[in-house]
């Protein structure tokens, strides 16, 4: 049989050992699947194939055949499997090979000196297996290379000085390993993306970064002990899309140039680290940015009204500072503004967060009818990740769970978030809140607000945490709250409310610490009995009525200027009942036959200036 090619999809299960016959085929493309088990031993004899794709799928074990029979191959792809064991000399005699792509297995052990044989080798990809010991010497043999990526692993030892002057490479990633010491100075200029983020790395940052003038991506993120000012001699990298070098020990002041010496620039995030001074306060019309992030530094004065020219933005990021600033009046008189910066600004924007500074003054009655992107419940959520020059840059949020820091990114879950606690903010809850339906986290506690708690905050369903707690509340707890099946998290401590607190669904999950601090309360968690008195009542939601002010003005997707304390969920259910959103009251009755544990908002006891965003 004279098959050339053979490409199919969407199979699943085993192999068929038949396949082993086609031994004219020069290109086999079986990624993507479902097959499952073992490889075919036969697999060997298909000693013309030029091109193995084996990507996506369920295969395990060990590579039962030798890779090394298929001389002709020039493209190996055997990623997104789990394959396990050691990688020796299977691959010494693939003296065609272009591509070799193990990334996502299980291989272990130390990565084979034998790859450096592979003269015309020119994309390498071990990422996202066990691989540990240091980087072989003998990959620096490799005349051709453009992408080296060994990120994900556990491999150790310094970043050999050799792999910054191999004339050919791009592309070079060796994130989330242990690698430790200093970076060597770049003697080669062809690097265009540069990863190196969450190992251990120590020193500052070398001058040669700054000459790469074809970089568009460098990112240091997470090494703890990286230190140093920042060069103005930055901005002159015009093709820079992202600069990360949060979660370090950088200081000194921040050049000013950053906020617009690049239209390409989409990720700035300078967050966690010693940066003092004040936040650049230009940003040019027509900018790129998506993710800005000032977050943890020592940052002082006003947020720059220029902001509102980054119309592409999903992430702002500006808290634990030390800003002291109104509500941001340029954002309050965007509804008032006209021409495209008015209705494009901020549309992406999807997290709003103003927690943890010294943002004062009532909330605007009127200003979150135009978070359209809050009201959408059907939105894609995708917004936590972006792609650079088709590599995914991804978003992160830290968040404190069952008492621990864990970061969730991607779309891991739906994060649409509006916290402004901490605050000194005054006045009342603004009715126009419960239109934000795909909210899954409020807070506004530790402020000074007043009044009821609004009754529309019931048409929030979507909502896993809300947190009203150490303001000066006054009224009853609305029974509408009652109909939040997926609250896991209530805290409406320390205000001034008083009768009867609603039973059922939800409610019969909190214990009283979500209530104590409120005198004239009663009923189930409280010991206080109720009489027949009720709580005085909010009016009447004028909320149905104001559903015609919609039609017009811009829409928001994530604004994070602070995380403080209040970036709490819920602690009773645990991580899988986050994940898969099953109400926790529905999942006592029926997993434990309606033995009802009741469950405590616990916010975590830190320092102000503790807990940290990145």
């Amino acid at each position: 049989m004279n098959l050339f090619l053979f490409d199919i999809s969407l199979f699943f299960g085993e192999l068929p050992f038949s396949l082993g016959k086609l031994k004219q085929l020069e290109y086999l493309d079986l990624g993507s699947n479902h097959f499952i088990g073992p490889m075919p031993d036969d697999f060997a004899n298909y000693t013309r194939l030029a091109w193995l794709d084996l990507t996506g799928n369920s295969f395990q074990g060990h590579l039962p055949f030798s890779p090394g029979n298929l001389k002709q191959l020039s493209h190996l792809l055997l990623s997104g499997n789990n394959f396990t064991g050691q990688i020796l000399n299977q691959f010494s005699n693939l003296t065609h090979l272009i591509q070799l792509d193990l990334s996502d297995n299980k291989f272990n052990g130390q990565i084979s000196s034998s790859l450096g044989n592979l003269e015309k080798l020119n994309i390498l990809d071990l990422s996202s297996n066990n691989f540990s010991g240091k980087i072989p010497n003998s990959l620096f043999n490799l005349t051709q290379p453009t992408s080296l990526d060994l990120s994900n692993n556990r491999l150790i030892g310094p970043i050999p000085s050799s792999l910054f002057s191999m004339p050919s490479l791009r592309f070079l990633f060796l994130q989330n390993n242990h690698f430790s010491g200093r970076i060597s100075p770049f003697l080669s200029n062809s690097l265009h993306y540069i990863d190196f983020s969450h190992n251990k790395l120590y020193g500052q940052i070398p001058p040669s970064v700054f000459k790469l003038q074809n970089l568009t991506a460098l990112m240091l993120s997470s090494n703890d002990k990286l230190t140093g000012n920042i060069s103005s001699v930055i901005c002159k990298l015009k093709f820079l899309e992202i600069l990360d070098l949060s979660n370090n020990n950088f200081s000194g002041f921040i050049p000013q140039c950053l906020g617009n010496f690049s239209d390409n620039l989409s990720v700035l995030n300078l967050g966690v680290n010693n940066f003092q001074g004040t936040i650049p306060s230009v940003y040019s019309e027509g900018n790129s940015l998506r993710h800005l992030n000032f977050n943890g530094n020592q940052l002082k004065g006003v947020i720059p009204p220029s902001v509102i020219n980054c119309v592409n933005l999903e992430f702002l990021d500006l808290g634990n500072n030390m800003i002291d600033d109104t509500f941001p009046s340029f954002l309050e008189k965007l509804p008032e503004l006209e021409g495209p910066t008015a209705n494009d600004s901020f549309s992406k924007l999807k997290l709003f967060d103003l927690s943890d500074n010294s943002l004062r003054g009532p909330l605007p009655t009127e200003y979150f009818n135009n978070f359209k992107a809050m009201m959408s419940v059907d939105q894609e959520m995708d917004y936590m990740k972006t792609r650079i020059l088709n590599t995914p840059y991804v978003y992160s949020v830290t968040m404190a769970w069952k008492g621990s820091q864990i970061e969730f990114t991607k779309s891991q879950i739906a994060l649409t978030i509006l916290d402004l606690s901490y605050n000194k903010f005054t006045g009342k809850i603004p009715e126009s809140l419960g239109k934000l339906k795909s909210l899954i986290q409020l807070n506004l506690s530790h402020n000074s607000l007043i009044g009821y708690i609004q009754p529309s905050l019931g048409n929030l369903t979507n909502l896993e945490s809300l947190d009203l707690s150490s303001n000066m509340l006054a009224g009853s707890i609305p029974q509408q709250l009652v109909d939040l099946t997926f609250l896991q998290v209530l805290n409406l401590s320390y205000n001034q409310l008083e009768g009867s607190i609603p039973q059922g669904k939800q409610f019969n999950t909190f214990e009283h610490g979500s209530y104590e601090g409120n005198l004239r309360l009663c009923g189930l968690p409280l010991k206080v009995k109720c009489n027949n008195g009720e709580g005085q009542q909010p009016p009447p939601s004028n909320f149905e009525k104001e559903d015609s002010m919609f039609e017009e003005g811009f829409g928001w997707k994530a604004v994070a200027i602070g995380y403080g304390c209040g970036f709490v969920f819920g602690v009773s259910m645990g991580y899988v009942v986050f994940r898969t959103r099953k109400p926790a009251w529905f999942v006592k009755m029926v997993e434990r036959g309606g033995h009802q544990n009741t469950k405590r908002l616990r916010r975590k006891n830190a320092p102000r200036n503790g807990g940290r965003r990145h």
